[in-house]
Formats: C-alpha cells, structure tokens, sequence
C-alpha cells in the first residue's frame, strides 16, 4: 500500500472511530454463549477481557461492576434527590439470552430522570446470586433494570432479594418462565407489563458510577442500588435459575474493586 492509499485508509479509520463511538457507548452483548461465569474456564470473569479486544475493560477498567457497598466509604445525602420513574405500560418479550433471562419492553416503558437527564426503561433481567453486596454481604437475586438515554448512556436500577415472601410482580411472569424451561434460544411473547409493578420500597438508595457486568463492561453506567433489600420466594429463584441453560449455578460476576469512587447514599431530608 502506497502513502497515497495509507493515508486515506487513515482517514477512512478515523472516521468509522468518530461515528460509531457514540454507539459503543450503550453496545451490550445480546448472545451470551461466548462466555461464562465458572471461575475455573478460560471464558471465566477473570478472562473476559482476554476473550475480544473489544472486552479489554473487563480486564483494564478503573470503573468496573459490581461493588461492595460499603458503609465505611459511603457519603450520606441529601442532594441526589428522590429517584424519579416515570414508567408505563408497554408490549414486552421474553428472551433468553444464555445466561440469564431478559425482559424486553418493545419500545420502552417510559423514564427515570437523573441530572435532568430523561433514561429510558428498555429492559431488565435477573442475576443470581446477587452481584453487588452490602457491607460484605451477598443476597440470593438481583434485578437490574437498564435504561438508556437519547446520547446512548445507560443508567441501571437494581433491587437486591433475599429469601422470604415471595416478589408479587415475579409472580405474574411465573407462567412465562416455566414456558422458556422446556426451550432453549427461544422469546416469548409476554404482552402488556407495566413496571411501575416492581416495588422498591424505600427512598434511599445507593449510587455511584460504575460498569455493565457482562461484557463488554462498558463503563461510565450510572448505577443507582435501592437500599431496601427486598423478599422472592426459593421457589421463584429456582424457577429463575432453571429456565436459564447454561447448567451454572450462579450468573454474577464477581466484585470489582472499588478505587477512588465515590459512593453515595441517598437519605430525603427529614425537614
């Protein structure tokens, strides 16, 4: 290749970097069969990032998920403000993906709004055991709802269980995921699902900026942790798990260091 040519496949390069940034941003992995959560393979959490060059901040990033909430580096608030949903009802799907189950909303289910910032529900999806803890402690299911503005940030709310009553609004997808245990790589037509459903159950919550937990682990997701943690029967865990066939017994990456972020804890003014 001649000077002439090399420069503008420079340029050409150059260009495909400036306009397909802005898309990585929000890029997840659909298909999750190209890697695993066994500790002991070489497609385990800790080589993720060796797996696709594209995957390197599995492995490099400073910003990675999930964390210990920790009360010793926590920063009590006030000023974050009531997290705001602004959901609706909204034609959804079932897909598994793999390693976990997903719960699509066809074309969104309205908002959250963070920093006058409008994030729009697209999806969530279920981890078991939990991935992020509290003070060291780990709960049995963890759910994460993922939402995405119109500059493709990502924003997740996740909802912490632990064994105990079981979770009304995973209740009524029971059918669903008994229907998805007999298939494999199949969606499933769930219908009209209206999130404002999932109870949180508290005002306070966690936030601090963080990473997706599956590959790639793009970074810079803002991560808001409600502080309540919340009841799901064994049976709804066991459910979760067996529609799931990837013969794991656990989909949760493990904890990432926490560095110099900071974490914060909402708490509303009492006056």
């Amino acid at each position: 290749m001649d000077n002439k040519h090399l420069q503008y496949f420079s340029i050409l390069i150059a260009l495909i970097i400036v306009f397909c940034a802005p898309f990585a941003i929000s890029q997840e992995v659909y298909d999750e069969s190209g890697f695993t959560y066994d500790m002991n393979s070489p497609n385990g959490p800790d080589h993720w990032g060796e797996i696709h060059p594209e995957w390197r901040l599995c492995k490099k990033g400073k910003l990675q998920s999930p964390i210990d909430l920790t009360h010793k580096r926590v920063h009590t608030t006030s000023k974050l403000g009531k997290l705001n949903r602004d959901y609706k009802p909204a034609n959804t799907t079932l897909i598994n993906r793999g390693h976990d189950l997903m719960l699509r909303w066809v074309q969104g289910a309205g908002h959250i709004h963070i920093n006058r910032t409008k994030y729009q529900l697209n999806q969530l999806h279920w981890h078991t055991p939990t991935e992020h803890t509290i003070n060291g402690r780990r709960f049995n299911l963890e759910l994460h709802l993922v939402h995405q503005s119109k500059n493709r940030r990502i924003a997740v709310v996740g909802i912490l269980y632990k064994i105990g009553r079981r979770d009304s609004f995973l209740s009524k997808l029971e059918p669903y995921l008994k229907a998805l245990c007999s298939k494999k790589g199949v969606e499933k037509r769930v219908g009209i699902i209206d999130p404002r459903k999932i109870k949180i159950g508290s005002k306070k919550y966690y936030r601090y900026i963080g990473s997706l937990t599956t590959p790639p682990c793009t970074e810079n997701v803002i991560w808001t942790i409600a502080k309540k943690v919340r009841t799901v029967s064994r049976a709804q865990v066991r459910l979760i798990r067996k529609a799931v066939h990837d013969d794991a017994e656990a989909n949760a990456r493990p904890l990432q260091p926490l560095n110099n972020r900071l974490l914060k804890l909402y708490r509303p003014d009492d006056h």
